[in-house]
């Protein structure tokens, strides 16, 4: 079973949409594993987005995703990784498809309700920058 790194970033908590957001993935029959509402920091978030930590709009990013509490699960399921990326749609909200999570309830590129592992091997990165092993139940 493979499993993604799930963050429901500020505007799904702000807008109240964790709910249906949780929902549609437990729909297509992904299991939550592990799930915590956390802060992120400044050192958390450019560990998270070094990639992108020197380009002028990492501020931008930072100060979003700091702006109130996230909720980080990890998703379990066959091909968890890439089923998750299509039920979200395209990175920026207004290009996504009606049906899709971010066309559906996103605003803009960064407004964009969820933040998912996007490959097999970010994932495992991603699980042990936010959960402990403690942290990550099995579930049959």
């Amino acid at each position: 079973m493979q499993k993604s790194l799930i963050l429901l970033k500020p505007d799904c908590l702000g807008g109240k949409i964790v709910g249906e957001t949780l929902a549609r993935f437990e729909r297509v029959g992904y299991d939550i594993v592990a799930c915590k509402m956390i802060q992120l920091d400044s050192a958390v978030l450019n560990e998270h987005y070094s990639h992108v930590a020197d380009l002028p709009f990492f501020p931008d990013i930072a100060a979003f995703m700091s702006s109130r509490p996230v909720i980080a699960l990890i998703l379990q399921g066959d091909n968890v990784v890439e089923g998750v990326r299509n039920l979200l749609g395209p990175t920026d909200s207004t290009q996504a498809p009606e049906g899709t999570i971010r066309g559906d309830l996103g605003t803009d590129k960064m407004r964009n309700v969820v933040h998912a592992s996007d490959s097999a091997e970010s994932a495992k990165v991603e699980i042990d920058r936010f959960f402990s092993s403690a942290e990550i139940f099995e579930i049959a």
